[in-house]
């Protein structure tokens, strides 16, 4: 019984319909149908990202040299970046627990895991921001990706 109580609150927060349609759908409709995760996502951005990732999603300038201390510069999130060809569980994994739980530990990286800053939720909203702003290929290619990772056929 308790859980039913918990999963009709999840619901009744939007939590629910927000994270299976995060999971699974193309990002236009999230925006069409989720307004206020995007807005979410893009004032929750501004305040833990832009200073390292840019403003405009743009990234920090020669993001692909590394530094002297062996650490890359923030990359960008635009289409001029490599967010996109990563699937949403990476996307999510990376943004939670930080570099190196996708790269492996030991992995030297000025981000920080927000595990302890961002809920689950203001994660997704801050992903769907960010794909919000792509262009169809890119969406189209990392939805793609995403489809493959969760094991669906492609032909969906």
């Amino acid at each position: 019984m308790a859980i039913v109580g918990a999963v009709a609150g999840l619901v009744g927060l939007g939590v629910v319909p927000f994270a299976f349609d995060w999971w699974g759908s193309a990002l236009r409709r999230d925006a069409q149908f989720y307004p206020t995760q995007l807005a979410l996502g893009q004032q929750i951005y501004a305040a833990q990202c832009a200073s390292c990732h840019g403003v405009n999603l743009e990234g920090q300038p020669n993001w692909r040299s590394r530094r002297a201390n062996g650490r890359l510069p923030a990359p960008p999130h635009d289409a001029t970046g490599h967010t996109w060809h990563h699937a949403d569980s990476v996307l999510f994994r990376i943004t939670k627990y930080g570099p190196a739980a996708i790269v492996g530990e030991g992995y030297a990286s000025d981000m920080p895991g927000f595990e302890s800053v961002l809920s689950d939720a203001e994660i997704g909203a801050v992903l769907t921001f960010i794909k919000s702003t792509w262009a169809d290929r890119e969406r189209e290619f990392q939805e793609r990706q995403s489809r493959f990772e969760r094991g669906e056929r492609a032909s969906r």
